[in-house]
């Protein structure tokens, strides 16, 4: 892909310099406000800022805890800059990318993003039929498409129709994430390896999907701390510098079922890409490895293709020959991602990006140096190209 020759003031402006994470499980006893504390005050320490200088915050609208709580909890100072970012898993890279921008504008010096979600022990946002159905939902809910999976199983139908993607396609990504997952002991399914025949055998969640298609019910916490690359390089854990940032809202596309637009296999991944490409200084050739959003297996091929790694049709084919495994051409998800390590919106995926190019993953990339993290593929999206 070209690469831009304009200016681009965010690239290697910031870093990321602290990680903190809490348990993951189906279900903890305390509440969200308390493990999204937990992990914010974990990732300070681990870049060694106390509390009193935090003053940014980024999280997502889905979000329970607010910044006013969490700022009096954890001790901040004085908040100069505050976002928050829609679209469920689709926000994930976007908080830091807020974070990002506002410290290389002036607005902030340490911000803080985070996601805490009781998911695994909490309802599930469909449930509740007294709301207002957003516009597309008009046009599918009343048709029996009342859960994600069931419009992104839509969505796989019509790429397994239209570019020959199997069930074993979609088994190679679960697989290549459990894997990793029994590499992490954080992981939900740290002791849990998976097979073909348990995945072929499993029952359906919606039609191609099956149980191992799907994303975990996980209840946890995560943060991550941004600051200026100045400072960074002070701090505690060796920064991560944030080298390019996108955000994606594809015109005329409607959230997850974008059935109806000319081309409903081309998400939101594509304009991300795009962006995200043309402020870096190298392409998809040169990302060591990749955290990509995998609330469901065929997200992942749609991604490859979407984020450039293949051709359009092709992300089926490319998960062949363990490409996604430690040693292939792209090693994925290697905490375990949502699929076996912890579904929390995402942010997971940003801290493994990170310890990956730390070094001190549990499946580690030898010589990592650059990372792609995305969002959800399928609604509005974000991504991040991280380099060490």
């Amino acid at each position: 892909m070209a690469m831009r020759t304009t200016a681009a003031p965010l690239k290697d402006a910031t870093a990321i310099v602290g990680i903190g994470q809490t348990p993951f499980a189906k279900q903890l006893p305390e509440s969200d406000k308390t493990l999204a504390c937990r992990a914010i005050l974990a990732a300070l320490d681990d870049a060694g800022i106390a509390p009193s200088e935090v003053d940014a915050f980024a999280s997502y609208t889905m979000e329970e805890t607010d910044e006013v709580e969490v700022a009096k909890s954890i001790g901040a100072g004085d908040v100069t800059f505050f976002s928050r970012v829609g679209y469920g898993g689709g926000g994930s890279c976007a908080t830091v990318a807020h974070l990002a921008a506002a410290i290389t504008t002036g607005q902030a010096t340490v911000g803080v993003a985070w996601r805490s979600r009781k998911r695994g022990s909490g309802p599930r946002p469909w449930r509740n039929t007294q709301a207002q159905l957003p516009t597309p939902a008009q046009w599918t809910r009343p048709y029996g498409l009342l859960r994600p999976v069931d419009e992104i199983a839509m969505l796989a139908r019509r790429y397994m129709h239209e570019y020959g993607a199997t069930r074993d396609h979609f088994f190679n990504v679960a697989l290549a994430c459990r894997n990793r997952a029994n590499q992490n002991p954080a992981a939900i399914m740290y002791d849990r390896p998976l097979t073909r025949e348990m995945y072929m055998t499993s029952r359906w969640i919606s039609e191609p999907l099956c149980l191992f298609d799907n994303c975990l019910e996980t209840d946890g916490a995560l943060a991550c701390v941004v600051v200026p690359a100045e400072r960074a390089r002070d701090c505690r854990a060796a920064p991560v510098y944030i080298h390019s940032v996108a955000q994606a809202l594809p015109a005329q596309h409607h959230g997850m079922v974008n059935y109806w637009t000319e081309s409903p296999l081309t998400g939101p991944s594509w304009t991300a890409a795009r962006h995200l490409w043309e402020h870096a200084d190298f392409g998809p050739r040169d990302v060591h490895v990749a955290q990509i959003y995998d609330a469901f297996t065929p997200l992942i091929p749609l991604s490859l293709e979407g984020y450039g790694f293949c051709g359009r049709g092709e992300g089926a084919a490319f998960t062949e020959g363990g490409a996604l495994e430690l040693g292939g051409r792209l090693p994925l998800n290697t905490g375990g991602g949502g699929l076996s390590e912890a579904y929390v919106h995402g942010f997971n995926l940003i801290n493994e990006g990170v310890r990956q190019l730390r070094g001190s993953s549990t499946a580690q990339v030898p010589g990592a140096a650059t990372c792609l993290v995305t969002a959800g593929e399928g609604v509005p999206t974000s991504a991040l190209l991280l380099r060490s």
